[in-house]
């Protein structure tokens, strides 16, 4: 592993999507968006959209990241520019760790800007302050990262892969307690839950909204995504062949 590698692929991932506006637009566009629109949905009752909307800014930034970076990763394949990097002396951890930088830090900038209209333009308020919502949104910004570096591998196209959609996330968002308390769930929902990582970025995010203090479980939820994310990680870069 080399750092100097690693930041090397990072960068040339920032500069290529530097130059794509519609990417650009969906990750700090689309979030805000969907939450003013949450705002007025709830707009009778505004008691609800300000529990309900720290936990979306947990599950916002996974599922942007999962979608731009499944497809900006499968790009890199079907292009060939993948093949063409593994000809060269760069490992296949150093090219996921550069990727999952270059999309990490685009979470953290999308988390800023999500949190920053949830919490002053929306008035959301957030026991925890607006730091804890911040690493809350930026963890589940990795989360989507790792899972869409990890599903790139078997999706032979942008369609394939936005179709993996319905069989990562959708599952996860109906059983991680967003929608329904998990405790009212039936036993085996629960047990499922339990082993998705999505689950536990929601509990933070709970965590965050309920506790004026930083919490041994908001510490510990977050680590479990941390960790799931870094598991993935690993198992995404086995997928990587060598060439040579």
């Amino acid at each position: 592993m080399s750092l100097t590698k690693t930041f090397a692929t990072a960068g040339r991932v920032l500069r290529q999507l530097a130059h794509d506006p519609r990417t650009i637009a969906l990750l700090f566009i689309v979030p805000p968006v969907l939450l003013t629109i949450m705002k007025y949905v709830f707009d009778g009752v505004p008691k609800v959209f300000d529990g309900i909307a720290p936990m979306l800014l947990g599950t916002f930034p996974m599922i942007m990241m999962f979608l731009i970076t499944s497809i900006g990763t499968l790009r890199e394949r079907t292009s060939g520019t993948l093949d063409r990097l593994m000809t060269m002396p760069i490992s296949k951890l150093d090219f996921m760790l550069g990727y999952a930088i270059a999309f990490s830090l685009l979470g953290f900038l999308q988390a800023l800007v999500s949190s920053f209209v949830m919490i002053h333009l929306l008035g959301v308020d957030v026991a925890g302050g607006e730091l804890a919502a911040i690493i809350g949104a930026v963890c589940a910004a990795f989360l989507g990262t790792t899972l869409g570096l990890f599903t790139s591998a078997f999706a032979r196209s942008e369609f394939q892969a936005v179709q993996f959609m319905p069989a990562f996330i959708f599952p996860q968002l109906l059983i991680c307690g967003l929608f329904i308390a998990r405790d009212q769930m039936s036993q085996p929902l629960q047990w499922l839950a339990n082993v998705m990582p999505l689950t536990y970025s929601v509990d933070a995010m709970k965590q965050v909204t309920e506790h004026s203090s930083w919490t041994s479980d908001l510490t510990n939820d977050l680590i479990i995504v941390v960790v799931f994310g870094l598991a993935i990680l690993i198992l995404g870069s086995i997928t990587i062949r060598r060439q040579e």
